[in-house]
């Protein structure tokens, strides 16, 4: 009996999604999302795909120290450096989030040479949609 020729895209023949060398990115989208407690920073492509991506917890920052406005800088300093050696020269910013991180991680984006087309708040805002809860009485 003959054995069945393996797909190209099959998992028994080798690692799916390995790459030899790094993809060449020259335009892509940078967002920032600033939470009080954190904030991170990913990079895609124009499509969508993560390319890389950075928090202020992983750059080793723990607890209250997460959210503040140099550990976004550090964060943002991260991601930056790794796409700049993939080649990326212009990029497009969204920015969500009321966090303090969001000037911190755009004065360290703006900093780096890359060339922004445009900066935008992408921060989701109620039209009086659910009903808040209740203040807190401390």
């Amino acid at each position: 009996m003959a054995k069945p020729i393996p797909k190209i895209g099959s998992r028994k023949n080798g690692r799916i999604g390995s790459r030899k060398h790094a993809r060449k990115i020259p335009k892509g989208v940078i967002h920032v999302q600033a939470s009080f407690n954190n904030t991170i920073v990913t990079v895609t492509d124009v499509r969508g795909r993560v390319i890389s991506w950075s928090s202020a917890g992983t750059c080793g920052f723990k607890g209250t120290r997460r959210g503040t406005p140099f550990a976004a800088q550090t964060a943002a300093g991260n991601v930056i450096r790794t796409v700049a050696k993939q080649g990326m020269q212009r990029a497009e910013v969204m920015i969500k989030g009321p966090g303090l991180g969001r000037d911190a991680a755009l004065r360290a984006i703006r900093r780096s040479g890359i060339l922004l087309n445009f900066i935008r708040d992408v921060t989701p805002m109620p039209h009086n949609g659910c009903r808040s809860p209740k203040k807190r009485r401390v």
